[in-house]
């Protein structure tokens, strides 16, 4: 079975349904509201455990409610979950989701983790096929998680998002880098070894040269597609797939995944991947 490491941020993530994006000054009225627990980390930890992977998962939470919930969710998954514990809240996002099926997010970050957290976390991480890093947390955290990964001999997947500068300390440990279109126009996709665009609509392309076409899927909701597609993405390579097949695993699961509202239950198992793959 594949081990997965995941650092990342989790917490109340509240969604609402609209016609339409706001212009200047526009007031809108929801259509719908839902709340669950989300976060790029959480969303990725969970989509690795449904490919039947084994899955711990570092996150910063705050002495709320949101650390309950983030406890019970990772236990409800099957996710090795390790808690540190701040004084700031635990981190909370809002998400608009137009009629098209598109979104726009914003993240209150909350409670962050810092690298002393990251050294109780190595024995995870030294076990680990894959570490699987985003740009929610604070670079000193991806930073020492690197370093330990690097120590131990331990590929890093690294979804660049949200864009941010990266240190070149960083940017040499990591195996590969996963930026959306809009996050890859602003690194410098040279530096890394290996390289996949996400494209949504698109699919995907593989070191700037082999595409990945998207699947049939009609979007309603793409919230979390990026999430599903990097913890598939992550399993399949600690699996020793080629990038190709991992990447066809990891586009089918986001093409899936956008199909149902909402994150968690819109996240698929592997049997469902498998099942559409086969019928492709």
């Amino acid at each position: 079975m594949a081990k997965i490491s995941v650092i990342g941020i989790s917490g109340a993530s509240y969604f609402m349904t609209v016609d339409h994006f706001h212009e200047n000054g526009e007031t809108l009225s929801a259509d719908t509201v839902h709340c669950e627990m989300g976060g790029k980390g959480l969303n990725q930890a969970i989509a690795a455990v449904r490919m039947k992977a084994e899955v711990s998962f570092l996150v910063a939470v705050g002495n709320d409610d949101g650390a309950v919930k983030t406890a019970e969710c990772c236990r409800e998954n099957g996710i090795r979950c390790f808690l540190a514990k701040k004084a700031d809240p635990t981190a909370t996002a809002f998400i608009l989701t137009d009629r098209y099926g598109e979104n726009r997010v914003t993240v209150y970050r909350g409670a962050q983790l810092e690298p002393s957290d990251v050294d109780s976390f190595e024995e995870e991480i030294a076990t680990s096929d894959i570490l699987l890093l985003q740009n929610e947390v604070p670079e000193e955290v991806n930073l020492r998680a690197s370093e330990l990964a690097e120590k131990h001999g331990v590929r890093i997947i690294l979804n660049p998002a949200p864009a941010r500068p990266l240190p070149e300390e960083l940017v040499s440990r990591v195996w590969l880098v996963t930026p959306n279109e809009q996050e890859s126009r602003l690194i410098d996709l040279k530096r890394f070894p290996n390289t996949v665009v996400t494209l949504g609509k698109k699919g995907c392309l593989i070191n700037g040269e082999t595409a990945i076409p998207s699947t049939s899927h009609i979007p309603v909701d793409t919230t979390g597609a990026g999430d599903t597609f990097n913890g598939v993405l992550s399993v399949c390579v600690a699996e020793g797939m080629s990038l190709h097949t991992a990447c066809r695993y990891a586009n089918m699961a986001s093409g899936i995944s956008v199909t149902r509202k909402y994150v968690i239950d819109a996240i698929p198992k592997r049997t469902e991947i498998e099942r559409n793959l086969r019928d492709e």
